[in-house]
This record gives C-alpha cells, sequence and structure tokens, in this order.
C-alpha cells in the first residue's frame, strides 16, 4: 500500500511539472529573455506592462548613443574642417598679399581667404552647439541614477517572480503531500509554504507597482529630452548651413563684381614714344556717361569730344571741355579725322 502511494505521488509531482512547463511555455519572455511563470491574471498583465516599459526603456537609451555617436562624429569632422580651412584661408590671404599687381585671381584669394575664417568660425560655433546641446545632455542621460534605478527594481521584481514560481512548486507538492498524508506536520509546512507564497506576491505586487511608476517616469522624460535634442540637431544644423550659404554668397557676389570691374575698366595703355603723328578724330555723343572713377570721362548728349584712341575691349580715351579720360566707344559717333598736332585747343 505505502509503495502505491509513493508511486501515486510520484505521479502527481511529474504532471505537475509538466503543467508548469507548459505555463512557462506560453506565459512569455521575462525582461532579460528568462522564462516565468503567470500566478494570477492580475501579475500578468503587471508583467506585461513591466516588459514593455523594460524594452522601451533599452530601445530609447540605445537610440541616445546612436544620436551621441553621430553629433561625436560630427563634432570630430568638424574640427578638421575648421582646421583644413584655417590653413586654406592662410594660403589665399598669402597669395593675395604677395601678388598685389592687380591681377583678378590675388584679388579674389584675398576676398576667399577672409570670408574663410567668417566660415570656420560658423564650425566652432557649431561644435559648441553640439558639445552643449547634444552631447552633454544624452551622455547624462544614459548614464543617468534614474534610469539604472528603475531598471534595477524591474530586474528585482523579475528575481521575485521568479521566486514566487519556485514558491508555487512547492506549495503544490505539499498540497499533494498533505492529501497523501495529512498529518500535522504535513499540513503546518504546507500551510507555511502557503504564508510565504502569500508574503512574495505581496510583496510582488508593491514592487511591481513601484517599478511600473518607476520606468513610466523614466520613458517619459527619455522621450521628451531625446526629442528636444532632436531639434535642436536640426535648428542648429539649419542656422549654421544659413549662415555659411550667407558668407559665401556674399564672397561670390564680391568675387563676381571683381571680375566684372576688371573686365570692364578702361584699359592701362602704355605712354607711346614714337615721334609718329597720331591721327586723332572729332566725335559726338549719342549717350550720355557718368563717370565711375577719375580714369573716365563724363559725356552728355551732343558733346564733341577728341577721340585720341580707341581700344579693341570696347573702351575709348579722349578729350572734352577740357577733361580727358575713358568712355565706352559706343556712346559716340565719328565726326572728322584730324592730326593730333592740329589739336591746340579745347573742344566745346
Amino acid at each position: 500500500m505505502d509503495a502505491l502511494r509513493k508511486q501515486a505521488s510520484k505521479l502527481r509531482e511529474q504532471v505537475a511539472k509538466q503543467q508548469q512547463a507548459v505555463i512557462k511555455q506560453f506565459s512569455g519572455t521575462g525582461y532579460e529573455s528568462s522564462d516565468v511563470m503567470v500566478i494570477d491574471e492580475v501579475e500578468m498583465q503587471r508583467h506585461q506592462q513591466l516588459e514593455k516599459l523594460y524594452r522601451s526603456t533599452r530601445a530609447g537609451k540605445d537610440f541616445q548613443k546612436e544620436v551621441l555617436r553621430a553629433a561625436e562624429a560630427f563634432t570630430a569632422i568638424g574640427y578638421k574642417h575648421i582646421e583644413a580651412g584655417t590653413k586654406l584661408s592662410e594660403d589665399c590671404s598669402r597669395y593675395g598679399a604677395e601678388n598685389t599687381n592687380d591681377k583678378i585671381l590675388a584679388k579674389g584669394a584675398s576676398i576667399y581667404g577672409d570670408a574663410r575664417k567668417h566660415v570656420e568660425k560658423e564650425q566652432e560655433d557649431f561644435n559648441k552647439l553640439l558639445s552643449s546641446q547634444i552631447l552633454d545632455p544624452l551622455r547624462a542621460m544614459i548614464a543617468g541614477a534614474p534610469l539604472e534605478d528603475a531598471r534595477h527594481l524591474a530586474q528585482r521584481y523579475s528575481r521575485m517572480r521568479q521566486e514566487a514560481e519556485t514558491q508555487a512548486v512547492e506549495v503544490s507538492r505539499r498540497q499533494a503531500r498533505v492529501r497523501e498524508l495529512p498529518n500535522p506536520e504535513n499540513v503546518a509546512k504546507l500551510q507555511a509554504a502557503e504564508a510565504k507564497m502569500k508574503e512574495l506576491k505581496a510583496n510582488m505586487a508593491v514592487l511591481g507597482i513601484e517599478a511600473s511608476a518607476a520606468l513610466a517616469a523614466v520613458e517619459a522624460q527619455q522621450q521628451r529630452l531625446t526629442f528636444q535634442r532632436l531639434v535642436a540637431l536640426v535648428e542648429g544644423e539649419k542656422t549654421y548651413h544659413l549662415r555659411v550659404a550667407a558668407i559665401l554668397g556674399e564672397v561670390e557676389a564680391e568675387m563676381v563684381s571683381e571680375k566684372q570691374r576688371k573686365e570692364s575698366a578702361p584699359p592701362m595703355i602704355p605712354q607711346e614714344n614714337s615721334s609718329e603723328k597720331t591721327m586723332y578724330f572729332l566725335a559726338e555723343a549719342t549717350h550720355s556717361f557718368s563717370a565711375a572713377s577719375e580714369k573716365e570721362l563724363s559725356l552728355s548728349v551732343g558733346d564733341y569730344v577728341v577721340v585720341r584712341k580707341v581700344s579693341p575691349s570696347g573702351w575709348s580715351e579722349g578729350e572734352c571741355k577740357g577733361k580727358g579720360g575713358w568712355f565706352p566707344s559706343a556712346y559716340v559717333e565719328k565726326r572728322q579725322r584730324l592730326p593730333a598736332s592740329d589739336l591746340d585747343a579745347e573742344v566745346y
């Protein structure tokens, strides 16, 4: 008879273990991929909530690390940009200073070299923004105590849950023993096991609420802070690129203007020492022209000009009303030709 009881007890224990294995299989994974048994409906909901929050905060932390790595890369590239840009600025300025023979390239190099200093200043300001607005806040959040404390609470709850699972097995075993042999000793052991189980469930309820609240608060802070840092990154990049574009736009306009001025300016004609007579001609102004420099000659419609030189660039040099200078050739029409020796008075 005793042998039959023992065999029946073993059979019941095997069935209980198989049931627990099935429950574990369908109860989901724990916070760190650990299988745990669902004790009741309330505990299952709390476990699912904690598991969701745990995964969410872990994903948020991983994303913060990705943003941090990107910002660190931007900063490193920025410092290399500053180093290369500063060197280029110095080279351009030196070339412009050493070639001051009124050549367009030297002037353009000087303009660009000065502008690059402002570009590198903008890059330096952007690097400072990355450090203060992105890197420092994210590092503080990733390594911060609130996140780690909340995750430790969740891990404590997970361990307590596993302890409750073990205790549930013990209660089941004690119940089977009492059914098999309901003596005072077995009953007392069953009551002790049930009391411990009750205490564990109560502690789990308190710890679960505390861990859920802590993780929910951290998740909200994590989401808010990370979004703010992303907005700051976008605004910082936008401001940086707009300012650099404005600087380069001004440089381009100045260089193009300088090029046009050089191309349209009256040519520099060397003095001729030839003793041969130079043939001048008389012309009448058909368009008004306002001189933009001392080298140029202002004209009004109807003025007569003694033209002394015509340049292939479209400019002519002559004298009108006692003043000499350059003016556009297309603004006058030829009237008569005369030798330079015949020019002995001002033309009106």
